[in-house]
């Protein structure tokens, strides 16, 4: 007889990632209400991440972009948004993936979340660097803190 058993892991996993989606959406729907703003961390080297190569080559791993005012056409889809952003005064198009998303905040709500990513393993795990959070006081839920108080 096989053993069947609910991973847990991969549910909470889906629930955070989940929380970054719909906040882009409402974004997106929206627009950001009063102070609101977003910044997102991400790796620009994960596969389905596209961004030009000027961009690639000025951040060969990660990037950090920032939605407040100045954005357009942020489109969220099933598992990318596509969002334009100036550099320099060149606007481009950005297409993020959201797996390849390691940080994600809003400083107005003080509110993050921190997301490890490992090139090699399709796994999505959770930590919270607290050296990241540069002057937002805010709450990182980590899921190893999770497992140790329902262990």
């Amino acid at each position: 007889m096989t053993e069947l058993h609910i991973n847990y892991d991969k549910l909470v996993e889906k629930s955070l990632k989940n929380v970054v989606i719909e906040a882009l959406k409402i974004a997106a729907d929206e627009g950001l209400p009063g102070e609101h703003h977003y910044y997102i961390s991400f790796k620009t080297n994960h596969p389905v991440t596209r961004i030009s190569a000027q961009l690639l080559n000025q951040y060969p791993e990660d990037m950090t972009i920032v939605l407040q005012h100045q954005f357009a056409n942020l489109m969220i889809g099933e598992t990318y948004f596509e969002v334009d952003l100036s550099f320099s005064g060149i606007p481009q198009t950005l297409r993020i993936p959201y797996e390849a998303i390691t940080y994600f905040a809003d400083p107005h709500a003080k509110f993050a979340l921190s997301f490890s990513y490992e090139e090699n393993n399709t796994d999505i795990t959770y930590t919270t660097p607290q050296d990241e959070i540069v002057n937002t006081p805010a709450p990182v839920i980590s899921l190893e803190e999770y497992k140790k108080k329902h262990a």
